[in-house]
């Protein structure tokens, strides 16, 4: 079990420097991460000595399973959570709060100063994102565990894929497969792209078959107790073409230069540039429109980012995708994509799913 006391006083040592008495943490995501506790509608707030959460009453029960040592604040019918909070942080005394300036929305935000005219808010930005950059054990466990599944779901819809089956009943297939192996569904809607729709980055699924073109791109990953993985792989139906040879071995070539690069104290955009470098050789920089990678965990895009002017080194226990790719309009693309630990001596590839050339020949 993650040792979520020890996560929140490294978040206290974080606190300490913004000069704030407490801190109230509105991310549902990093609620998660600190307490254990999976539910919503629910806010932290963390001072120098303890932390209370602020939820209802229809997670009296989780709560006690969760995180039983945890203080509660839960409020009842008919007052609002925003009221609530108010409540607690005026029986702390809290003299300067700071808030997490990327999930307080403009309203909270609002109404907070009003409430509360003599508290100092002060704006703070990915102060648990920093926290949740690096992995503990558990954490890695929890990545592997939802790239078994992942993995798995892949080999049998691979297995299943024929010429009259469509973008979206494959990413449905994936979806369902990766409940029957025990996720809680796709990490992400998959990304299924057939031909010249493999062009497109972020496409999704269409009723387009696969049998109307020589290979497609599948972008997928699985959600197992709240942990996530991401990973691509493009399958061809047909005779390997020259065209798509040259292109997928670039990127290939670019995915594991980009491996290799990945080590504690590589500095991120030294690593995004060593797969840049073999795409721009071959005559496609152009066609590689986005950054290599970024960091994943409780959700498909964390910290860090494997991108230009990134300058921050690489520490062990940092999980990224590597995901260099080729887009041509009309013609289709081909992208390549795995998950990898930093470790203390350099990195581990936490995918297994085959991807070289001739691993990519379905019939």
């Amino acid at each position: 079990m993650p040792d979520y006391a020890q996560r929140r006083d490294r978040l206290r040592r974080l606190l300490k420097e913004t000069g704030a008495d407490s801190l109230l943490v509105t991310d549902f995501t990093n609620v998660t991460y600190l307490t254990g506790f999976k539910g919503d509608e629910s806010y932290l707030v963390v001072d120098a000595k303890k932390e209370i959460l602020i939820t209802d009453r229809r997670y009296s029960e989780q709560l006690e399973t969760e995180c039983p040592d945890l203080e509660l604040a839960v409020r009842e019918p008919p007052v609002q959570m925003l009221p609530k909070l108010v409540e607690v942080l005026q029986a702390a005394k809290v003299k300067k709060l700071a808030v997490e300036g990327d999930s307080l929305t403009l309203g909270q935000a609002t109404f907070l100063q009003k409430e509360l005219a003599e508290v100092e808010i002060v704006p703070t930005s990915q102060l648990v994102l920093h926290l949740r950059e690096i992995k503990d054990k558990e954490e890695v466990d929890l990545i592997r565990g939802a790239i078994s599944v992942a993995e798995r779901a892949f080999n049998v819809v691979r297995a299943m894929i024929r010429p009259d089956m469509t973008e979206k009943q494959i990413a449905d297939e994936l979806d369902h497969q990766i409940r029957l192996f025990g996720g809680s569904g796709c990490s992400f809607p998959p990304i299924v792209g057939v031909g010249p729709r493999a062009a497109l980055p972020h496409g999704r699924p269409t009723e387009m078959k696969a049998g109307e073109s020589p290979f497609v791109l599948i972008d997928w990953g699985a959600k197992v107790n709240f942990y996530i993985s991401d990973s691509t792989r493009v399958l061809t139906t047909a005779k390997l073409a020259p065209k798509f040879e040259k292109i997928y071995n670039t990127v290939l070539k670019a995915n594991q230069a980009g491996i290799e690069a990945i080590k504690p104290g590589a500095i991120m955009e030294d690593v995004d540039a060593a797969a840049r470098k073999v795409i721009e050789g071959a005559g496609y920089g152009k066609m590689f429109g986005h950054s290599l990678g970024h960091g994943i965990g409780l959700q498909v895009h964390e910290q860090p980012r494997l991108a230009k002017e990134q300058k921050q080194p690489l520490k062990a226990g940092m999980v990224v995708t590597v995901e260099p790719g080729i887009y041509i309009p009309g013609w289709g693309g081909v992208r390549i994509e795995d998950d990898v630990l930093v470790t203390k001596s350099g990195n581990e590839v936490l995918t297994t799913t085959p991807k070289n050339l001739y691993d990519c020949v379905i019939t």
